[in-house]
């Protein structure tokens, strides 16, 4: 545009004298030239070949940019008829969605959730994974459990559960992990347990439905799947073996379980929690912490904490509450 300038300034191209004023070489005249007679920025004059006539850059640009503008028009026009194509497979991908969701199926009765339990177990070949928090279990419970886990192992089928300490106190759970133990099934307990789970050679898995419903929440999509079991899996590797507590020694168990309740006093859980996470009743899970703060003398849950620290309760080399 410096030649533009300079040729709307002297109404004449002289290249040389043109190229010696503007600091260029002759070839970059040249260059400048054609491009600005190519646009319409300078046309020569009809009657004097020599002379060259700036042309107005508005008019000039108008033109540029009209066919500038147009092509933009025909390109948004297009990218408009792009968006409503794929605009219109929303449906489609919603609906898609709804018939995803069997991959994470809610299942609300009770009835409905034992006859897919059932169904599960029956077509099982390799593998079930159990985590059973409480340790108080009801004996039908169990009973009905009991053919579907020795039918499981008949066929070969390898069987590992996990249960809250507290379970060893429990006699209907003594009996039953001792029945089919002797068939071939694995028992391990924890202080504190995840949450209740089965699942079936990996592929299906069980876990509560939210809040205080007895339904269940069936799982298949297969990363969720792998989640739960490596969660399993590694609370599995922190358990111990499952054994009476009279054959432990009672006095050295209910100790054990009072370190992971003051701990979790410490923690400033509320007594709720506590007997969820200890997998006992609230109202013993009440006594236990009513008994413990009046031994410690506390006051309040993080003074229990501190005290049985002091007292030696909570001895620091121990590895901690095995909570996975």
């Amino acid at each position: 545009m410096t030649l533009y300038r300079w040729v709307a300034r002297n109404q004449r191209l002289e290249p040389d004298r043109a190229a010696r004023e503007l600091g260029v070489d002759r070839d970059a005249i040249d260059t400048a030239l054609l491009s600005l007679t190519t646009m319409g920025l300078l046309k020569a004059d009809t009657e004097d070949p020599t002379r060259l006539r700036p042309v107005d850059p508005d008019l000039v640009g108008a033109v540029v940019t009209g066919r500038l503008e147009s092509t933009l028009r025909a390109q948004q026009a297009e990218l408009n008829r792009i968006r409503e194509r794929f605009s219109d497979l929303r449906g489609p991908y919603q609906d898609s969605l709804s018939h995803a969701s069997a991959d994470v199926e809610v299942v609300p009765r009770v009835e409905e959730v034992r006859a897919a339990l059932n169904r599960a177990s029956t077509e099982c070949t390799e593998e079930m994974l159990t985590s059973q928090p409480g340790g108080q279990r009801d004996p039908a419970v169990l009973q009905e459990a009991l053919g579907r886990d020795t039918a499981l192992l008949a066929r070969g089928v390898r069987m590992r559960t996990l249960y809250h300490h507290t379970a060893r106190f429990n006699g209907p759970s003594q009996a039953y992990v001792a029945t089919v133990s002797a068939l071939g099934a694995e028992y391990r307990t924890v202080h504190q347990l995840f949450g209740r789970l089965i699942v079936f050679d990996r592929r299906i898995a069980f876990v509560p439905d939210q809040g205080d419903s007895a339904g269940a929440v069936v799982v298949r999509e297969p990363s969720l799947v792998h989640y739960l079991c490596e969660v399993f899996e590694r609370t599995w590797s922190l358990a111990e073996p499952f054994s009476e507590a009279a054959a432990d020694g009672l006095e050295a168990v209910a100790k054990d379980i009072d370190r992971t309740i003051v701990r979790l006093l410490a923690a400033g859980l509320k007594d709720e929690t506590i007997a969820r996470r200890t997998g006992m009743s609230l109202r013993t899970a009440r006594k236990h912490i009513a008994d413990i703060m009046e031994t410690l003398g506390a006051e309040s849950r993080f003074q229990a904490g501190v005290l049985a620290a002091r007292n030696g309760l909570l001895d620091p080399a121990e590895p901690g509450p095995r909570n996975g």
